[in-house]
């Protein structure tokens, strides 16, 4: 597996990642993060809110931008500098979300690419939004 260099990045390049979210996903979630939020986790507390049931946390679902980046657009060995997010419509279990990340800007001289970020749930609706910068992978030095 290898990630795309500045030089092989052209804006308009996407990738797409797609992941249907389960009650696993968002306890697992849950656990190695520490956020036991009861509006994730407890039914019955979640059905007394907005939502009337439990949702998955946002940053589960920001979490798919960066299987996009490290392992498809650029891809392995690129460095994830900053991610701007909009969290737009929850996603509830069982939903499915599509994430992309299109290149906007190839900034050469820093070696750095700006990426639209959004994901979209089953019915195409924009569940987050956003904007990452990255660094791309560099060639290797020949030794």
């Amino acid at each position: 597996m290898k990630g795309k260099t500045i030089e092989e990045l052209q804006v308009g390049q996407s990738a797409r990642f797609s992941k249907t979210i389960t009650e696993a996903d968002v306890y697992l979630f849950a656990g190695i993060t520490g956020d036991l939020n009861p509006a994730h986790v407890d039914e019955e507390f979640a059905k007394k809110t907005y939502f009337k049931t439990r949702i998955a946390h946002g940053m589960l679902t920001a979490g798919f931008i960066s299987t996009i980046i490290g392992t498809m657009l650029p891809g392995p060995g690129s460095i994830y500098i900053r991610q701007e997010v909009n969290f737009l419509k929850p996603v509830r279990i069982g939903d499915t979300v599509v994430a992309t990340a299109e290149v906007a800007e190839v900034m050469s001289e820093k070696k750095r690419v700006r990426l639209k970020t959004f994901c979209t749930n089953q019915k195409g609706e924009v569940v987050l939004d956003g904007q990452a910068i990255v660094s791309p992978p560099r060639r290797p030095v020949a030794s």
